[in-house]
């Protein structure tokens, strides 16, 4: 299995759906944001975490970690599997920022906490064999954001697109700050670049992947 990894509005959606479309033998795992974006009561669980994230942090961070724990379940039937996001960025990127921010308690996060560690120490995860990063700047992550008008992003702020940011440069780039104990490689992708738009850059960002990936 292989991540995509990468900061809101990185692209990995896009990317991933546009991956899918040249090499059909990878078996494409997206994340599933559309569960998180659904509304309930009027509101989405994701809009509830940006509108109160003290109240909600603890109940998103759980919750996407279920869902990647159910997407990632489904990897055992695909040959070649690549997947949206997982639960390494998920705790170190996500819930490490909430709890740093005093969005979770101390509480909470050692509840989720013993999850992440029970979870990775009795490989009920699939261990991925390398992560793919689709490093954008804060400010290019952010403008893509707007333009794509989500109503459940729409109270983001660019202070946290940078957090987000910074935390995936630790989590895949500064291996001396990182708990990341997978032993997985990393391919760092310029995502800064419109690649839905420019297919020479997408073609060259494809190469990358296909020598990056064993198979």
């Amino acid at each position: 299995m292989y991540l995509i990894e990468g900061n809101i509005g990185a692209g990995k959606s896009t990317f991933l759906q546009m991956v899918k479309n040249h090499l059909p033998y990878l078996d494409v795992i997206f994340e599933p944001v559309n569960v998180w974006h659904t509304a309930e009561h009027g509101k989405s669980l994701l809009q509830n975490f940006y509108t109160d994230t003290k109240r909600w942090a603890y109940t998103m961070e759980s919750f996407t970690l279920i869902n990647r724990i159910f997407e990632n379940s489904k990897v055992v039937t695909h040959t070649h599997p690549i997947a949206e996001r997982s639960i390494y960025s998920g705790y170190y990127c996500f819930a490490k920022n909430s709890h740093e921010n005093g969005f979770m308690d101390r509480l909470e996060w050692n509840v989720y906490e013993k999850w992440f560690q029970f979870l990775t120490s009795h490989h009920s995860y699939v261990t991925p064999k390398g992560f793919i990063y689709l490093r954008t700047t804060p400010s290019i992550a952010y403008e893509r954001i707007i333009k794509r008008s989500r109503s459940a992003e729409s109270l983001i702020s660019f202070d946290y697109i940078n957090q987000i940011h910074a935390r995936h440069e630790d989590l895949l780039l500064n291996t001396n700050k990182t708990e990341l104990h997978t032993g997985a490689p990393v391919l760092v992708l310029d995502a800064d670049i419109d690649f839905e738009e420019d297919l020479a850059a997408f073609n060259e960002m494809l190469a990358k992947l296909q020598a990056f990936i064993s198979i």
